[in-house]
Protein backbone atom coordinates (compact mmCIF):
# COMPACT_ATOMS: atom_id res chain seq x y z
CA UNK A 1 0.00 0.00 0.00
CA UNK A 2 1.51 3.30 -1.09
CA UNK A 3 2.38 5.68 1.75
CA UNK A 4 1.47 9.32 1.38
CA UNK A 5 3.62 11.66 3.43
CA UNK A 6 1.05 14.19 4.57
CA UNK A 7 2.87 17.31 5.85
CA UNK A 8 0.66 18.08 8.89
CA UNK A 9 0.81 14.79 10.76
CA UNK A 10 3.31 13.06 13.02
CA UNK A 11 1.62 9.65 12.93
CA UNK A 12 0.95 8.75 9.28
CA UNK A 13 -2.53 10.31 9.29
CA UNK A 14 -3.62 11.75 5.98
CA UNK A 15 -5.27 14.80 7.48
CA UNK A 16 -4.11 17.77 9.56
CA UNK A 17 -4.39 16.47 13.10
CA UNK A 18 -5.10 18.60 16.16
CA UNK A 19 -2.31 16.79 18.03
CA UNK A 20 0.16 17.73 15.29
CA UNK A 21 -0.83 21.39 15.57
CA UNK A 22 -0.68 21.45 19.38
CA UNK A 23 2.67 19.67 19.68
CA UNK A 24 4.25 21.90 17.05
CA UNK A 25 2.74 25.05 18.57
CA UNK A 26 3.39 24.36 22.26
CA UNK A 27 5.99 21.59 22.26
CA UNK A 28 3.88 19.25 24.41
CA UNK A 29 0.59 17.41 24.72
CA UNK A 30 -2.28 19.84 25.37
CA UNK A 31 -5.74 18.88 26.66
CA UNK A 32 -8.99 20.81 26.93
CA UNK A 33 -10.45 21.30 30.41
CA UNK A 34 -14.20 21.45 29.67
CA UNK A 35 -16.08 24.10 31.64
CA UNK A 36 -19.72 25.04 32.16
CA UNK A 37 -20.09 28.79 32.73
CA UNK A 38 -23.89 28.51 33.12
CA UNK A 39 -24.84 30.49 30.01
CA UNK A 40 -27.95 29.90 27.88
CA UNK A 41 -28.71 30.22 24.15
CA UNK A 42 -30.92 32.65 22.20
CA UNK A 43 -32.79 29.71 20.68
CA UNK A 44 -33.55 28.31 24.15
CA UNK A 45 -34.79 31.32 26.09
CA UNK A 46 -37.19 32.69 23.47
CA UNK A 47 -35.00 35.51 22.15
CA UNK A 48 -34.98 33.73 18.80
CA UNK A 49 -36.66 30.40 19.52
CA UNK A 50 -37.38 27.90 22.29
CA UNK A 51 -35.96 24.47 23.07
CA UNK A 52 -32.49 24.85 21.54
CA UNK A 53 -31.22 22.90 18.53
CA UNK A 54 -33.30 19.73 18.24
CA UNK A 55 -30.27 17.45 18.67
CA UNK A 56 -28.84 19.31 21.66
CA UNK A 57 -29.00 17.83 25.16
CA UNK A 58 -30.33 19.70 28.19
CA UNK A 59 -26.68 20.42 29.07
CA UNK A 60 -26.17 22.37 25.86
CA UNK A 61 -23.62 19.99 24.33
CA UNK A 62 -21.62 20.32 27.54
CA UNK A 63 -22.23 16.77 28.77
CA UNK A 64 -18.51 16.33 29.45
CA UNK A 65 -18.08 19.79 31.02
CA UNK A 66 -17.80 20.57 34.71
CA UNK A 67 -20.65 21.03 37.16
CA UNK A 68 -22.27 24.46 36.68
CA UNK A 69 -22.87 24.69 40.44
CA UNK A 70 -19.10 24.72 41.02
CA UNK A 71 -16.99 27.79 40.38
CA UNK A 72 -15.17 27.85 37.07
CA UNK A 73 -11.84 27.70 38.89
CA UNK A 74 -12.94 24.58 40.80
CA UNK A 75 -14.19 22.98 37.57
CA UNK A 76 -10.84 23.75 35.92
CA UNK A 77 -8.79 22.29 38.78
CA UNK A 78 -10.92 19.12 38.84
CA UNK A 79 -10.62 18.62 35.08
CA UNK A 80 -6.89 19.32 35.15
CA UNK A 81 -6.34 16.77 37.91
CA UNK A 82 -8.22 14.06 36.02
CA UNK A 83 -6.52 14.72 32.68
CA UNK A 84 -3.01 15.08 34.11
CA UNK A 85 -3.35 11.61 35.61
CA UNK A 86 -3.61 10.41 32.03
CA UNK A 87 -1.00 12.82 30.62
CA UNK A 88 1.25 13.93 33.51
CA UNK A 89 3.33 16.39 31.48
CA UNK A 90 0.47 17.85 29.46
CA UNK A 91 -0.64 21.49 29.47
CA UNK A 92 -4.20 22.80 29.55
CA UNK A 93 -6.59 24.85 27.48
CA UNK A 94 -9.70 26.28 29.15
CA UNK A 95 -12.66 25.08 27.06
CA UNK A 96 -15.93 26.93 27.64
CA UNK A 97 -18.07 24.20 26.14
CA UNK A 98 -21.67 24.19 27.40
CA UNK A 99 -24.33 26.30 25.66
CA UNK A 100 -23.44 29.67 24.02
CA UNK A 101 -20.48 31.20 25.80
CA UNK A 102 -20.73 34.74 24.45
CA UNK A 103 -24.48 35.05 25.09
CA UNK A 104 -24.25 37.49 27.99
CA UNK A 105 -23.38 41.15 28.63
CA UNK A 106 -19.78 42.09 28.01
CA UNK A 107 -19.11 42.64 31.73
CA UNK A 108 -20.16 39.04 32.40
CA UNK A 109 -17.85 37.78 29.67
CA UNK A 110 -14.94 39.74 31.14
CA UNK A 111 -15.51 38.23 34.59
CA UNK A 112 -15.73 34.78 33.00
CA UNK A 113 -12.71 34.84 30.70
CA UNK A 114 -10.26 37.29 32.27
CA UNK A 115 -9.02 35.02 35.12
CA UNK A 116 -8.20 32.27 32.61
CA UNK A 117 -6.55 34.69 30.17
CA UNK A 118 -4.27 35.81 33.01
CA UNK A 119 -3.43 32.29 34.23
CA UNK A 120 0.11 31.63 32.98
CA UNK A 121 -0.22 27.85 32.95
CA UNK A 122 -3.15 27.90 30.50
CA UNK A 123 -2.10 27.82 26.85
CA UNK A 124 -5.34 29.01 25.24
CA UNK A 125 -9.03 29.75 25.72
CA UNK A 126 -11.54 27.89 23.56
CA UNK A 127 -15.00 29.45 23.53
CA UNK A 128 -17.97 27.60 22.01
CA UNK A 129 -20.63 29.97 20.73
CA UNK A 130 -22.91 30.98 17.86
CA UNK A 131 -22.32 33.41 15.01
CA UNK A 132 -25.28 35.55 16.09
CA UNK A 133 -23.84 36.08 19.58
CA UNK A 134 -20.60 37.82 18.64
CA UNK A 135 -21.38 41.52 18.51
CA UNK A 136 -18.56 43.92 17.60
CA UNK A 137 -17.78 44.88 21.23
CA UNK A 138 -17.40 41.20 22.17
CA UNK A 139 -15.11 40.53 19.20
CA UNK A 140 -13.04 43.59 20.17
CA UNK A 141 -12.70 42.29 23.74
CA UNK A 142 -11.70 38.78 22.62
CA UNK A 143 -9.21 40.32 20.21
CA UNK A 144 -7.67 42.21 23.16
CA UNK A 145 -7.19 38.87 24.95
CA UNK A 146 -5.10 37.54 22.05
CA UNK A 147 -2.23 39.65 23.42
CA UNK A 148 -2.17 37.33 26.43
CA UNK A 149 -3.37 33.98 25.06
CA UNK A 150 -4.38 32.13 21.94
CA UNK A 151 -8.15 32.58 21.67
CA UNK A 152 -10.22 30.02 19.79
CA UNK A 153 -13.85 30.60 18.87
CA UNK A 154 -15.82 27.44 18.06
CA UNK A 155 -18.89 28.13 15.96
CA UNK A 156 -21.72 25.61 15.78
CA UNK A 157 -22.66 25.85 12.12
CA UNK A 158 -23.42 22.14 11.44
CA UNK A 159 -24.66 22.85 7.88
CA UNK A 160 -24.60 25.66 5.31
CA UNK A 161 -28.15 24.75 4.23
CA UNK A 162 -30.72 27.09 5.78
CA UNK A 163 -33.56 24.65 5.13
CA UNK A 164 -31.84 22.09 7.38
CA UNK A 165 -31.02 24.81 9.92
CA UNK A 166 -34.73 25.60 10.21
CA UNK A 167 -35.55 21.94 10.76
CA UNK A 168 -33.03 21.64 13.60
CA UNK A 169 -34.07 24.99 15.14
CA UNK A 170 -30.63 26.54 14.81
CA UNK A 171 -32.39 29.91 14.55
CA UNK A 172 -29.73 31.76 12.60
CA UNK A 173 -28.87 31.80 8.91
CA UNK A 174 -25.77 30.93 6.93
CA UNK A 175 -25.58 34.61 5.94
CA UNK A 176 -25.27 35.59 9.63
CA UNK A 177 -22.55 32.97 10.07
CA UNK A 178 -20.69 34.22 6.98
CA UNK A 179 -20.82 37.85 8.17
CA UNK A 180 -19.40 36.81 11.54
CA UNK A 181 -16.55 34.89 9.89
CA UNK A 182 -15.62 37.97 7.86
CA UNK A 183 -15.42 40.06 11.05
CA UNK A 184 -13.30 37.45 12.82
CA UNK A 185 -10.97 37.30 9.80
CA UNK A 186 -9.80 40.81 10.68
CA UNK A 187 -8.61 39.69 14.13
CA UNK A 188 -6.03 37.33 15.62
CA UNK A 189 -8.81 35.08 16.95
CA UNK A 190 -8.64 31.50 15.68
CA UNK A 191 -11.86 29.97 14.35
CA UNK A 192 -13.04 26.37 14.48
CA UNK A 193 -16.31 25.45 12.70
CA UNK A 194 -18.47 22.50 13.75
CA UNK A 195 -20.02 20.40 10.96
CA UNK A 196 -22.56 17.64 11.55
CA UNK A 197 -23.35 14.76 9.21
CA UNK A 198 -26.68 12.90 8.88
CA UNK A 199 -28.95 15.79 9.79
CA UNK A 200 -32.59 15.16 8.79
CA UNK A 201 -33.19 14.98 5.03
CA UNK A 202 -29.64 15.94 4.09
CA UNK A 203 -28.06 14.01 1.23
CA UNK A 204 -24.40 13.03 1.04
CA UNK A 205 -24.00 15.73 -1.62
CA UNK A 206 -25.34 18.39 0.78
CA UNK A 207 -22.92 17.32 3.53
CA UNK A 208 -19.98 17.40 1.12
CA UNK A 209 -21.11 20.80 -0.19
CA UNK A 210 -21.04 22.15 3.38
CA UNK A 211 -17.39 21.10 3.71
CA UNK A 212 -16.50 22.55 0.30
CA UNK A 213 -18.01 25.93 1.14
CA UNK A 214 -16.56 26.07 4.65
CA UNK A 215 -13.15 25.11 3.29
CA UNK A 216 -13.09 28.32 1.26
CA UNK A 217 -13.63 30.53 4.32
CA UNK A 218 -10.86 32.24 6.36
CA UNK A 219 -10.95 29.71 9.21
CA UNK A 220 -8.34 27.65 11.06
CA UNK A 221 -10.03 24.37 12.01
CA UNK A 222 -13.11 22.20 11.72
CA UNK A 223 -14.77 19.55 13.85
CA UNK A 224 -16.82 16.92 12.00
CA UNK A 225 -19.45 15.03 13.99
CA UNK A 226 -22.05 12.38 13.33
CA UNK A 227 -25.57 13.25 14.49
CA UNK A 228 -26.18 11.69 17.90
CA UNK A 229 -29.79 11.02 18.85
CA UNK A 230 -30.02 11.42 22.61
CA UNK A 231 -32.70 10.75 25.18
CA UNK A 232 -34.76 13.79 26.21
CA UNK A 233 -33.95 15.74 23.04
CA UNK A 234 -36.62 16.77 20.53
CA UNK A 235 -34.94 14.87 17.70
CA UNK A 236 -34.39 11.81 19.90
CA UNK A 237 -38.08 11.74 20.83
CA UNK A 238 -39.09 12.11 17.17
CA UNK A 239 -36.75 9.27 16.19
CA UNK A 240 -38.17 6.91 18.82
CA UNK A 241 -41.70 7.64 17.64
CA UNK A 242 -40.94 7.50 13.92
CA UNK A 243 -37.40 6.32 13.07
CA UNK A 244 -35.73 8.07 10.13
CA UNK A 245 -32.63 7.01 8.17
CA UNK A 246 -29.21 7.57 9.73
CA UNK A 247 -25.84 7.09 8.11
CA UNK A 248 -24.20 3.72 8.63
CA UNK A 249 -20.59 3.68 9.83
CA UNK A 250 -19.34 2.92 6.31
CA UNK A 251 -21.45 5.67 4.74
CA UNK A 252 -20.27 8.15 7.35
CA UNK A 253 -16.63 7.22 6.69
CA UNK A 254 -17.08 7.66 2.94
CA UNK A 255 -18.62 11.11 3.39
CA UNK A 256 -15.96 12.23 5.89
CA UNK A 257 -13.21 11.24 3.47
CA UNK A 258 -14.86 13.22 0.67
CA UNK A 259 -15.22 16.19 3.02
CA UNK A 260 -11.53 15.97 3.93
CA UNK A 261 -10.57 15.85 0.25
CA UNK A 262 -12.32 19.22 -0.23
CA UNK A 263 -10.86 20.89 2.89
CA UNK A 264 -7.50 22.63 2.35
CA UNK A 265 -4.60 20.79 3.98
CA UNK A 266 -3.81 23.83 6.15
CA UNK A 267 -7.14 23.59 8.00
CA UNK A 268 -6.74 21.71 11.29
CA UNK A 269 -9.10 18.77 11.88
CA UNK A 270 -9.90 18.90 15.58
CA UNK A 271 -12.36 15.97 15.44
CA UNK A 272 -13.71 13.41 12.99
CA UNK A 273 -16.20 11.87 15.39
CA UNK A 274 -18.01 13.09 18.49
CA UNK A 275 -18.77 11.87 22.00
CA UNK A 276 -22.32 10.81 22.73
CA UNK A 277 -23.07 10.11 26.39
CA UNK A 278 -23.45 6.33 26.39
CA UNK A 279 -26.38 6.17 28.82
CA UNK A 280 -28.36 8.71 26.76
CA UNK A 281 -27.44 7.58 23.24
CA UNK A 282 -30.39 6.19 21.28
CA UNK A 283 -28.64 5.88 17.91
CA UNK A 284 -26.39 5.28 16.07
CA UNK A 285 -24.67 2.91 18.48
CA UNK A 286 -21.65 2.45 16.21
CA UNK A 287 -20.51 5.95 17.24
CA UNK A 288 -19.58 4.58 20.68
CA UNK A 289 -16.62 2.80 19.04
CA UNK A 290 -14.66 5.96 18.34
CA UNK A 291 -11.26 4.32 17.92
CA UNK A 292 -12.65 1.86 15.38
CA UNK A 293 -14.26 4.68 13.39
CA UNK A 294 -11.03 6.68 13.31
CA UNK A 295 -8.94 3.62 12.42
CA UNK A 296 -11.35 2.75 9.62
CA UNK A 297 -11.08 6.30 8.23
CA UNK A 298 -7.28 5.93 8.21
CA UNK A 299 -7.44 2.52 6.50
CA UNK A 300 -9.89 3.69 3.85
CA UNK A 301 -7.87 6.81 3.06
CA UNK A 302 -4.75 4.68 2.71
CA UNK A 303 -6.51 2.13 0.47
CA UNK A 304 -7.79 4.96 -1.75
CA UNK A 305 -4.41 6.72 -1.58
CA UNK A 306 -6.16 9.99 -0.80
CA UNK A 307 -5.54 12.82 1.65
CA UNK A 308 -6.96 16.05 2.99
CA UNK A 309 -7.04 18.73 0.32
CA UNK A 310 -6.60 16.37 -2.63
CA UNK A 311 -9.61 17.77 -4.48
CA UNK A 312 -9.28 21.42 -3.47
CA UNK A 313 -9.78 23.65 -6.55
CA UNK A 314 -10.43 20.64 -8.76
Amino acid sequence: MKQHNFPYSNDNKRYHTWNYYLKNKYGCKVFKASLNANFSCPNRDGTKAFGGCTFCSSLGSGDCAGDRFDSLQKQYEQQKEILQRKWPNAAAMAYFQAYTNTYAPLDTLKKTFQPFAENNEIKALCIATRADCLEDEKIDYLQSLTKKKDIWIELGLQTIHDETARKINRAHTYKEFYQCIQKLADTNIKVCVHLMNSLPDETAEMMIETAKVVGKLPIHAVKIHMLHLLEHTKLGIEYKENPFPLLSKDAYIDIVIKQLEHLPAEIIIQRLTGDGVQKDLIAPLWTLKKVIVLNDIDKKMASLNTWQGRLVDK
